[in-house]
């Protein structure tokens, strides 16, 4: 992950992989956002889970594509913590 900063000590996700989400901490306090918009990534993932049906999702966040919904839900995968937890019977 690569970070530019600019003179204002902004700054903004380059990777094409998600070429969508931005960093900036003028905006909703650093969380990562889409496209620089105050809709956070985890706003988004939220959405998802409470619209299944996109045409709804899109209906209630006209703002948002499918490309911005894909690249919120690849960012918030590849953030989690893939370690396994044994549990033993009691």
């Amino acid at each position: 992950m690569r970070f530019l900063v600019d003179t204002q000590f902004s700054y903004e996700m380059t990777m094409d992989r998600f070429d969508r989400i931005t960093v900036n901490p003028a905006i909703m306090n650093g969380q990562p956002t889409i496209r620089g918009m105050r809709l956070t990534v985890k706003r988004v993932v939220e959405a998802v889970a409470l619209y299944p049906d996109r045409e709804a999702l899109f209906r209630e966040y006209p703002e948002l594509d499918a490309e911005d919904v894909r690249q919120a839900l690849d960012f918030a995968a590849s953030n989690l913590d893939d370690s396994v937890i044994r549990l033993e019977a009691a």
